[in-house]
């Protein structure tokens, strides 16, 4: 990375190479078994990593369970169903913590665990400064004001990113993630049947595409059925998501609108004809977005599990 920011300065590569040597190798034992059953569970740590730093940064405040009187982020529509894997996270929690009490924190489980599910479907490589602590507070509201809207266009998309200190080429590497994953219908239904006045259907989408998610989502929808964001490798994280967007089946509102903008578009064009430069890319701002308003020091704290303050 050509500059490194005073939050992921505070981070070091192999912090734990003292105190918990084994954690990092725990945490990829437990992903890659998980993964391996179920590769959505990947897509979903990488999702809820990404949900943990842009509410709070990453402080792993995403896995507080709700308390009597007060609802944490788990509860709110943008993570409730939708975020899986947190039993993931649990596992290598408690088998850290009989190795090692009180000494990995659960934020750098989080960002090990998304960085492995980024080698497990699409044999992405790097390495994951650590030495995050654990916040106290998670509020069901926060992420209203924090997390990116599926129905954003690319302009909201680069304000949003921006405030968490990223560049728009970044948030269109970073989109790259919804290569993998799935997305329910409501969140994209209006482009299918209620567009606007003069469309009922999104003209930005692909006519067969449009048939296509008809089909797994009738309307109305019983149960808000699911799809995958990429039909084409939906269990291999690649460029295949910047290939779709050219081909303009994109999923999302949020994700096709990055072919409304010349500019945007060039970048998605290139990330589709160079799967290497984009993975390359990916990492490095995995590594950014994950030293999002860290806690280090003797801030925040280690939690000994993970779903409850200490």
């Amino acid at each position: 990375m050509a500059s490194v920011s005073p939050a992921s300065a505070a981070l070091e590569a192999d912090f734990y190479r003292s105190s918990c040597p084994l954690a990092e190798s725990i945490v990829k034992k437990v992903v890659d078994r998980a993964v391996s059953r179920n590769p959505g569970l990947g897509a979903g740590l990488i999702r809820i990593h990404f949900h943990d730093c842009f509410v709070r940064g990453c402080d792993a405040s995403i896995l507080l369970d709700s308390t009597p009187g007060n609802p944490s982020e788990k509860e709110h529509p943008a993570n409730n169903p939708s975020l899986r894997g947190f039993e993931v996270i649990d596992k290598a929690k408690s088998e850290i913590e009989s190795l090692c009490p009180a000494t990995v924190s659960c934020a750098d489980i989080l960002a090990f665990a998304a960085r492995d599910s980024a080698f497990k479907l699409g044999g992405i490589s790097y390495s994951v400064p650590s030495g995050r602590r654990d916040g106290r507070v998670s509020l069901k509201d926060d992420p209203t004001q924090s997390l990116p809207s599926p129905f954003f266009t690319a302009k909201q998309l680069e304000q949003n990113f921006a405030r968490k200190g990223l560049t728009l080429a970044e948030m269109v590497t970073l989109s790259g993630a919804h290569s993998i994953g799935v997305s329910r219908c409501s969140a994209f239904a209006n482009r299918l049947y209620s567009f606007n006045s003069t469309h009922p259907q999104d003209p930005s989408m692909n006519p067969s595409f449009a048939r296509f998610l008809k089909s797994k989502c009738p309307s109305p929808a019983r149960n808000d059925p699911v799809v995958n964001l990429d039909v084409v490798t939906p269990n291999r994280l690649d460029n295949w998501y910047y290939v779709n967007l050219r081909n303009r089946r994109g999923v999302l509102t949020s994700d096709q609108t990055l072919m409304s903008s010349n500019s945007i578009a060039a970048m998605v064009t290139y990330n589709a004809r160079n799967g290497g430069a984009w993975a390359e890319k990916f990492a490095e701002a995995m590594v950014k977005m994950g030293s999002i308003d860290v806690l280090t020091g003797s801030l925040g704290e280690i939690r000994k599990n993970c779903r409850v303050v200490n």
